[in-house]
């Protein structure tokens, strides 16, 4: 029997494992559920990712691309004149308009790094892209610094079940940012 050429395989297979994270959470993930739900063989899943931590790699790199383009296309990044903290703010009211499953997810798999030393890298790479990024705005102490208000605000709101507070957000940033 012909082996089936499938380009958009592995692309599927990550995307699956976003999705399994977001409905059973890291402990609900392994190559078998992954499978079950890119509908494809349980081998497809064992031939794209060796282990769960590689998996786990590539749908944490999809989250953080994710963010980053949403940073890159924002006001932001605009120019000098543009409200940094105001932009920030809202960005961070868009990510939770959509209610609180996406958050979630994305700060399951970048928490995940905690246990997993192998996903330490990619969470790094997501906290030096986007300092990065903000860093044409402003100096890079002060956008790690923004960047760890940001993580605060967003680890405060799902940890507590509280409701994004965007005028609050937008204050302490501006007051980081100076």
């Amino acid at each position: 029997m012909a082996r089936r050429y499938d380009p958009e395989r592995r692309e599927r297979i990550i995307d699956a494992a976003i999705r399994v994270v977001g409905a059973k959470g890291i402990a609900g993930l392994s190559h078998r559920s992954v499978a079950a739900e890119a509908d494809v063989p349980l081998g497809s899943t064992t031939y794209h990712f060796a282990s769960l931590d590689e998996l786990l790699i590539a749908a944490l790199r999809r989250s953080n691309e994710h963010f980053t383009e949403v940073v890159r296309a924002s006001g932001a990044l605009t120019g000098p004149a543009a409200d940094l903290a105001g932009e920030l703010a809202g960005l961070l009211g868009e990510y939770f308009s959509g209610g609180r499953g996406r958050p979630e997810l994305e700060y399951e798999l970048y928490l995940s790094a905690l246990r997993r030393p192998a996903l330490r890298p990619v969470a790094a790479e997501w906290t030096d892209g986007t300092a990065e990024l903000l860093s044409r705005r402003t100096d890079p102490a002060t956008a790690r610094a923004l960047i760890a208000l940001m993580d605060g605000i967003c680890l405060q709101v799902l940890l507590t079940g509280g409701e994004y507070d965007e005028a609050y957000a937008r204050e302490m940033l501006r007051r980081v940012a100076g």
